[in-house]
């Protein structure tokens, strides 16, 4: 490992081949766990809290939390009004191209229902049907994201959702965030809740008398909005959620023709969110990895969340490998949230990744037009979970509910079978309930034949 030191940072470069499997692992670890035992505790009182006092119990965590005290958590028409003179009309218009970038992209992805004859009078179709009441959450903490807004908003209106909740913390002025509510009007959400944290989860997954019991929850947050969606994920009176979600997270693959500046950028991009968030780099040149540790060390001087970033900088990792194939076998490992790949014909390592959140290629790609404009929802997968989840879309606001509708001839033509199958299985009830059906089928023929010879 050669330690490359600055007066302000230090970033090691780890040469990815002098590692055991044991030290790869260790190096590819996540800075934080997802389960902190005694936050989980706190979070589940929260949560027990919430279901037993309802509103009284928001009303508490809110002043305690964040400091308001709150006589409403909804917010009202005069509110959102004052929100809009709050924001400029630059800082609008932004926002509206963004929102119709997103809408172009993911109004693409929308399915048609289905319909199949699966054998002579056999059926089978797939509707498509919106969740019925979806609870959306956007941070407004350090670094309010009104952008969150747009990225879970669009996808659910454009499913067809009838029933749309935004719930984010409130300010201590007792006011929500007006960017936020700005994106909420542009979105067309009416509903918009001032509450934070668990207790937002929870009164999102279990319903109080302010506000409304919701069938899935959205959005990112800290490690308390973390730990609180897959407490109620799990309890089945409580609310499907999206995805585990943790800090943010980005890899860059680069070679030798990567601009340092702009690698070192992307870097303090991911490393600006929060003190977990992590950054690798993955590079076989060295002049590259030296060349990005000095840029990084330049750039977050200037950062005016400088020392977030510098937090987060204590776990980032520069991996030096032999080449780009072996950067591709890191990155599928360790399956990061945003994947940025700055090579030379970027595209040709595509086929290769697939382990990823959301990928951008090419040294024009930076991951904040994806955070904000490009398109692609910027809501993905963390902590590895990009391996087996995907970012949310159009289908994450929907259900597909299948139908299958059978005539006689059909029954007859697979009746059979899945009687054989269902005694294969053991399983008596399920074989009777196709046999009983047809044998009347059987007597029914039979007398038809004899009326007709009478």
């Amino acid at each position: 490992m050669n330690a490359i030191a600055h007066a302000e940072a230090t970033l090691a470069v780890i040469d990815w081949a002098t590692l055991d499997e044991r030290r790869r692992r260790d190096v590819l670890a996540r800075p934080r766990p997802i389960r902190d035992e005694a936050q989980l505790a706190d979070v589940r009182a929260i949560l027990a809290d919430v279901r037993a006092r309802g509103d009284t119990a928001l009303r508490e965590l809110t002043l305690r939390l964040d400091g308001c005290d709150l006589a409403s958590f909804e917010v009202d028409a005069d509110e959102f009004g004052v929100a809009e003179t709050e924001i400029g009309a630059d800082v609008r218009a932004a926002m509206r191209n963004a929102i119709a970038h997103v809408e172009r992209f993911h109004a693409a992805q929308v399915a048609a229902d289905i319909r199949v004859d699966t054998a002579p009078g056999v059926r089978c179709e797939q509707l498509i049907r919106p969740i019925g009441r979806v609870g959306l959450y956007a941070p407004a903490g350090s670094a309010p994201l009104p952008s969150t807004v747009w990225m879970l908003a669009v996808p659910a209106r454009i499913a067809g959702c009838p029933d749309i909740v935004l719930a984010t913390p409130p300010r201590v002025d007792g006011h929500a965030d007006p960017a936020i509510l700005v994106a909420a009007r542009l979105c067309g959400v009416t509903r918009v809740l001032k509450l934070g944290g668990a207790q937002a989860i929870a009164a999102l997954a279990y319903g109080t008398a302010s506000v409304p019991r919701c069938d899935k929850l959205f959005g990112p947050g800290n490690a308390w909005v973390t730990a609180a969606k897959l407490e109620v994920a799990a309890d089945p009176e409580g609310a499907a959620i999206d995805m585990p979600a943790g800090p943010s997270e980005v890899l860059v693959i680069a070679d030798d023709s990567a601009d340092p500046t702009f690698v070192a950028a992307d870097l303090l991009a991911q490393a600006e969110h929060g003190a977990d968030s992590q950054v690798l780099l993955v590079s076989p040149s060295a002049r590259v990895l030296d060349a990005v540790a000095r840029a990084v060390t330049a750039q977050v001087a200037e950062l005016p969340r400088r020392e977030i970033a510098r937090a987060a900088l204590a776990h980032a990792r520069l991996i030096r490998v032999r080449d780009l194939a072996e950067a591709v076998e890191v990155s599928e490992r360790y399956a990061p949230e945003h994947l940025i790949v700055q090579t030379r014909d970027a595209r040709t390592l595509l086929p290769g990744l697939s382990n990823a959140g959301s990928i951008f290629l090419g040294a024009w790609s930076p991951e904040t037009v994806g955070d904000y404009c490009a398109g692609p929802n910027h809501v993905l997968p963390t902590l590895g979970f990009a391996r087996s989840f995907s970012g949310v879309g159009v289908d994450s606001f929907v259900r597909r509910v299948n139908v299958q509708e059978l005539s006689a001839e059909g029954l007859r033509s697979i009746g059979g079978d899945a009687a054989l199958l269902a005694r294969t299985e053991r399983l008596e009830a399920h074989a009777r309930a196709v046999d009983l059906r047809l044998d009347a089928m059987t007597r029914d023929t039979e007398a038809a034949t004899q009326r007709a010879s009478a």
